[in-house]
């Protein structure tokens, strides 16, 4: 039952994404594109050539381009720096490794760490069962203190 709702919802998005790559919005691209001066998305710069990239991205939309085709462009032009998300292969790929890798590490080193802290809590015998007993006055004054509490 859980696959088959899983494929609808996959049916259902299919789409939506063929419909964004064949007839991208806008505002859908300066999202996903970043000004190369200010280093911020499209549609949050006024650079002048983010401006320029703004029209540039309306006039290859009017033109009947692709998502594909006008990011395509807009790399060739000004590199793989001009794209919010960094490709998912080649040397790119390393940006989407590393932080997974850092995660991996860091779930291992508190592992490590909260093991090796419980082992070590674990051998130290509690006080007073070190083999030696309490004294007698501290154990009488401990009893009486407990008494007053009951």
């Amino acid at each position: 039952m859980r696959l088959l709702a899983l494929s609808l919802l996959a049916l259902a998005f299919a789409g939506t994404a063929a419909a964004s790559e064949s007839k991208p919005t806008p505002a859908e691209l300066e999202s996903e594109l970043v000004c190369p001066v200010c280093e911020t998305t499209l549609d949050t710069s006024n650079a002048p050539v983010a401006l320029r990239m703004k029209a540039f991205i309306r006039a290859r939309i009017a033109a009947g381009d692709t998502k594909s085709e006008i990011k395509a462009q807009l790399v060739d032009q000004f590199g793989t720096a001009v794209l919010a998300v960094p490709p998912r292969k080649g040397f790119d790929l390393v940006a989407w490794l590393l932080p997974l890798a850092g995660l991996g590490l860091g779930v291992v080193a508190v592992g490590a760490l909260a093991w090796r802290w419980s082992r070590v809590r674990g051998d130290a015998p509690p006080a007073g069962e070190e083999g030696q007993p309490l004294d007698p006055a501290l154990e009488r004054r401990l009893d009486d203190e407990l008494e007053r509490f009951e």
